[in-house]
């Protein structure tokens, strides 16, 4: 069993209803804290048109940005899953532009995590390895490996990370993209390879020393490999916000 607790309240905002976690300590590393509003007698204004707020043009903030705008310019509700609303908000344009593309973060990689790989797992410069499912926990903060054992890797502790590809030795042509990674596995000149595996290192709860862990996909395994490409991407978004 998980030492991770996974326990969720529902709670309501100025903003909308949110599921946020009962112990604010584990919530998401993608999460964002919903913005102070500026305050409506400093925003006579439309903050986007210029246009002046009165009886017939009300004034609306936006759930992301907290900024104040008239309704033509913060008219669209989207889906903000990094502030834990459970139903669409109203955001500005340029939010809801950053949102939509979050969505897709959301719907795509982090479902391909949260479900999971087999991977044949290294730990340190071990000799044996252990066939175990890897997957982000419900609430995105760690690495669940199971197999015989079960480990636990905090993502904020990962120091670094490597996907491996089939061809290259750890440390060359080490930089790739999203889509290359998902590439047929057949290498050709010019040519991209299907991500095969992954290097980590790590920062064990309590511990201040340097621990490696080793992914390598079993032979032609699309799900693996599709698990590796989102993870990429997943910590490109962790290292964005740092």
């Amino acid at each position: 069993m998980s030492s991770v607790p996974d326990g969720k309240k529902l709670v309501r905002s100025p903003s909308g209803l949110r599921m946020i976690p009962e112990n604010g300590a584990f919530s998401s590393p993608f999460s964002l804290d919903e913005p102070q509003w500026v305050p409506d007698k400093e925003c006579p204004r439309c903050m986007q048109c210029d246009t002046k707020f009165d009886f017939l043009t009300r004034k609306h903030h936006c759930r992301r940005c907290g900024k104040c705008f008239c309704d033509k310019c913060c008219s669209k509700k989207v889906l903000l899953p990094r502030m834990c609303f459970v139903d669409p908000v109203r955001q500005c344009a340029e939010c809801s532009l950053v949102s939509q593309k979050e969505m897709e973060f959301y719907d795509k990689q982090i479902k391909v995590l949260m479900n999971g790989a087999n991977f044949t797992v290294t730990l340190g410069t071990s000799e044996k390895s252990e066939s175990m499912v890897c997957r982000l926990s419900n609430n995105h903060r760690y690495l669940f490996l199971d197999g015989d054992s079960h480990l636990e890797i905090e993502l904020s502790r990962v120091s670094s990370f490597q996907i491996l590809t089939e061809g290259f030795t750890p440390g060359e042509k080490d930089i790739h993209t999203y889509t290359s990674l998902l590439e047929s596995q057949y290498i050709t000149e010019g040519g991209n390879s299907r991500a095969s595996g992954m290097l980590l290192q790590y920062k064990a709860v309590g511990s201040q020393d340097l621990q490696q862990l080793k992914l390598n996909a079993r032979e032609d395994n699309k799900t693996a490999s599709a698990w590796l490409a989102a993870m990429h991407k997943v910590f490109n978004f962790i290292n964005s916000l740092n």
